[in-house]
């Protein structure tokens, strides 16, 4: 469902702030497959997102999603097959708008939009029904601007708009580090929920260790813009916080020994 492949990006190239964010990465996910992107900062994690979604432009390599190739393609017109849901519930979210109203416009996402009622009851009663499954009382609150929700309600709706017309690849970019605890643990719930019911092709950034190794079939760490490790499925389970940790420490060794 994604293939990325020798992906090279430097900012400022040529300069003395000259800084490689990903130096020839490969990764390949097939369909359902759910993976947790680790690291340190600046380890090119977010790069690597962002050049997936069409944010950053890459200098080589190719990114094709099922198949079909959209390193070219700016980001609205990769919006048909990728989501992406960021670590700012603002982000996500248009705040002067009413919760219907962002969802209408998420199910219409890459969708060529001619002149027609932006919202109707049918489409209000899909709405509350998927709002009842966060947990949160949302179905009742579709008329409230998006504004007046707290961060964990705004970051859930952001995450449910990212699922609503079922994506080919969603992409999670800390999408959990500016919640707290418990509501962090809701929206994970959603998350996991929401990639199972339509084995959703996932890719996550995270810096919760626990949730690196709780969550997806694979892990991926990465570090100065290069990938040092993967782990699948029985591997993957089998890994502890401390191995991970040492992991990271071993392969920031071997490179800085060259």
């Amino acid at each position: 469902m994604l293939d990325a492949r020798a992906l090279r990006k430097a900012f400022h190239p040529g300069t003395p702030n000259q800084r490689v964010a990903l130096a020839d990465v490969t990764l390949n996910l097939g369909a359902g497959d759910f993976a947790v992107v680790i690291g340190s900062n600046g380890a090119g994690k977010s790069t690597l997102l962002n050049a997936i979604a069409g944010e950053v432009r890459i200098d080589a390599g190719r990114i094709a999603i099922d198949g079909r190739d959209v390193t070219a393609q700016p980001t609205h017109r990769r919006a048909a097959a990728i989501s992406r849901v960021f670590q700012d519930p603002g982000v996500g979210t248009a705040g002067p708008m009413t919760i219907e109203e962002n969802l209408a416009l998420a199910e219409r996402r890459g969708a060529f939009n001619g002149l027609r009622l932006g919202l109707s009851t049918a489409a209000r009663r899909r709405y509350r029904e998927r709002l009842a499954a966060l947990g949160l009382g949302l179905e009742t609150r579709l008329g409230q601007k998006v504004e007046l929700l707290s961060g964990g309600q705004r970051q859930s709706l952001a995450l449910l708009m990212a699922v609503l017309t079922t994506p080919k690849l969603l992409l999670l970019d800390e999408h959990t580090a500016a919640l707290d605890p418990k509501t962090a643990d809701i929206v994970m719930r959603a998350t996991t929920e929401a990639v199972a019911r339509d084995r959703l092709t996932t890719l996550m950034v995270t810096h919760n260790m626990e949730h690196a190794l709780r969550y997806g079939n694979r892990l991926v760490m990465m570090n100065e813009g290069r990938i040092v490790f993967e782990a699948r499925n029985g591997e993957k389970a089998a890994l502890t916080v401390e191995g991970l940790v040492s992991r990271f420490h071993l392969a920031s060794d071997r490179m800085l020994l060259g």
